[in-house]
């Protein structure tokens, strides 16, 4: 069947076009720029959620998908990289696992903390693409990987775990306090981002620093987010 490049789409008669090329994609759609809390930091992020949204379903030809959550920074990640950058002592010379990674904005502040090896693990094989792209335009290394932590696949040792805006949705947030606590009781750190979403677990939690974070106000209702690091209690 005869096929066609176009825009860093492969298009084949009858069918609908697949993305081959997801860094071009992200390249594409996305600028780059200093994260608000964290100007250390530059991430590719989208100027408007819902257009980047519609535009990779239409791209991949597919309804339903998840949003980009890659594209943007949200308030716990900020935090929580602001957090890990100002107390390099939770990370330096550690393996550190960042979960739900999405752009990888905490797994590159761990990096630069000095933490020796940092795994970000996300579902989204964009965010992953994300992960690369965002840590070698800061200047480091960030592991990507597919495995669900707070599934069936076993975590690889790690002093430390970072989790920044996990605790969104009920059975998601479930699963991250099990595995997240069943960490700590082996003496893992675990450092938790979140602006107070509606299933985090304060009372299991102890307040280590809160800022109030630059946000775009179509994702969060809100200009500035008053959010904290947590760890377990």
């Amino acid at each position: 069947m005869e096929a066609a490049l176009q825009d860093g789409r492969a298009v084949s008669a009858g069918t609908k076009p697949a993305i081959i090329d997801p860094a071009g994609f992200i390249r594409a759609n996305t600028r780059l720029l200093p994260v608000p809390l964290v100007p250390e930091i530059s991430l590719h992020v989208a100027d408007e959620a819902v257009p980047l949204w519609s535009k990779t379903e239409e791209e991949l030809g597919e309804a339903g998908l998840p949003p980009p959550f890659w594209a943007f920074a949200w308030a716990g990640g900020q935090a929580l990289a602001r957090y890990v950058l100002d107390h390099r002592e939770h990370v330096a010379g550690h393996t550190v696992l960042d979960l739900a990674s999405g752009s990888g904005l905490v797994a590159i502040a761990a990096m630069k903390a000095g933490a020796t090896r940092v795994i970000g693990y996300d579902i989204d094989a964009f965010a992953r693409v994300a992960i690369g792209i965002n840590a070698t335009d800061n200047g480091v290394v960030v592991e990507a990987r597919s495995d669900d932590l707070l599934g069936d696949s076993v975590a690889p040792e790690a002093q430390t775990i970072l989790a920044g805006d996990i605790f969104y949705e009920r059975d998601t947030a479930e699963r991250a306090y099990a595995f997240l606590s069943g960490q700590a009781a082996r003496g893992t750190t675990v450092l938790i981002g979140d602006p107070g979403r509606s299933y985090l677990p304060k009372d299991k939690l102890r307040k280590l620093a809160e800022y109030k974070v630059p946000v775009t106000r179509d994702l969060e209702d809100a200009e500035i987010k008053n959010t904290a690091v947590w760890t377990l209690a």
